[in-house]
């Protein structure tokens, strides 16, 4: 049966949609309501409460184009829904580019969803309806019957592979520190200040993207003679962070651009990242933007500098998104020789099995061992005994 497009701008309100009768504990009257209730229970932590709305916001928008509701999702939907994440079809209508929410021309998606952030979809998804089958809005919860869904649901993987090995990270920050072109206009170098401290914030302090963008100035504070970042991070969880001298250089020019001292105050609740004016502070999409355009500025650049030679890495450039920073960051710490426990500190993981995917030191000696296995033994020719 053919249908109409379903609009990805706003959330399908499917009033019709059968619940449970009596065993009903929630005041909702459609599948968004409930979502929204299940969506409140997050409100103290509104990083957590976006990724999820993200995550819901796709369920529902594709349920509607099959025209299902929460409650008649089954087992075998999922595997179908894993499939539409991995590749979501027609593009046009549902990949895109970043734009305001509201927008007419906004996607539900960037591009199709790696294994890890498919992995992280489910596990959402996984407690949406294990909510909702407590509320009694759904009968069962699908999730249940995913006979390989510790395979599926567990959020661990071997290694991490999405970041800049260090060659292209030293080239990439070479590049971003060139001088600005004489007679430049006071944008420009503004924008050059402002890319530099962004990209140099991200390596050396691997923040997630809305971390960046929530930052304030006074969050950099001394205590004791020594500098530390204070971030609210994933599960409104508060941390505080060593600062290294390279990003206390990059905030004190950074902040000297802007006609202000060269170190915050504790009570300057003024934004760290800064739009065009200045003053206004920019949101997580304008600043993924940003960094993305960065890249591929860097990846032309390569290209046009080392022309064959530097295909490989203009594409690795290319690929890049802002997360690949926060795995730069983690994976140099690791190689460079900082501790498992001071690693996952600085990455604010829960659990060290996580931030222990970030070492690849292993794999070099597990290379640099097989290496010595080849075809042909290097045995002098006349020490092998026997005759002809």
């Amino acid at each position: 049966m053919n249908r109409e497009p379903v609009p990805t701008s706003t959330l399908p309100d499917r009033v019709d949609q059968p619940v449970a009768g009596q065993g009903v504990h929630i005041s909702a009257r459609s599948d968004v309501e409930a979502v929204a209730q299940w969506l409140a229970e997050y409100r103290a932590s509104p990083q957590t409460q976006r990724t999820y709305r993200r995550e819901a916001e796709r369920l529902l928008l594709w349920l509607a184009e099959q025209g299902l509701g929460l409650g008649e999702v089954r087992r075998a939907h999922l595997d179908a829904f894993e499939a539409f994440l991995a590749d979501p079809r027609p593009r046009e209508r549902w990949v895109g580019p970043p734009r305001p929410r509201q927008a007419d021309d906004w996607r539900p998606f960037r591009g199709p969803l790696s294994p890890a952030s498919r992995r992280q979809s489910l596990v959402i998804l996984q407690g949406l309806y294990a909510w909702l089958a407590e509320a009694g809005w759904v009968a069962h919860n699908p999730f249940r019957l995913m006979r390989d869904k510790r395979r599926r649901l567990d959020n661990r993987q071997a290694r991490i592979e999405r970041y800049l090995e260090t060659p292209l990270w030293e080239w990439l920050w070479a590049w971003l520190g060139r001088p600005v072109e004489e007679g430049a206009s006071a944008r420009q170098c503004f924008e050059w200040q402002r890319r530099r401290l962004v990209f140099g914030f991200a390596y050396l302090l691997a923040p997630r993207i809305s971390e960046m963008s929530a930052a304030r100035m006074g969050d950099f504070h001394r205590r004791e003679g020594r500098w530390w970042w204070r971030v609210t991070g994933k599960g409104d969880k508060l941390a505080v962070i060593p600062v290294p001298p390279d990003m206390m250089a990059l905030l004190g020019d950074w902040r000297e651009s802007l006609g202000l001292a060269r170190e915050p105050l504790p009570d300057d609740a003024a934004p760290l990242l800064r739009a065009l004016d200045g003053r206004r502070g920019i949101g997580d999409n304008r600043l993924y933007r940003l960094i993305r355009e960065a890249f591929a500025e860097a990846a032309t650049a390569m290209e046009a500098g080392q022309g064959e030679a530097g295909r490989p890495g203009a594409m690795r450039l290319r690929q890049a998104t802002p997360h690949w920073l926060r795995h730069t960051a983690l994976t140099h710490q690791a190689q460079a020789g900082v501790e498992l426990r001071y690693l996952a500190a600085t990455a604010r993981h829960a659990r060290l099995d996580t931030t222990a995917r970030y070492l690849h030191a292993e794999d070099e000696a597990w290379h640099r061992q097989q290496a010595r296995h080849g075809l042909i033994a290097s045995i002098p020719l006349d020490s092998q005994g026997g005759s002809s």
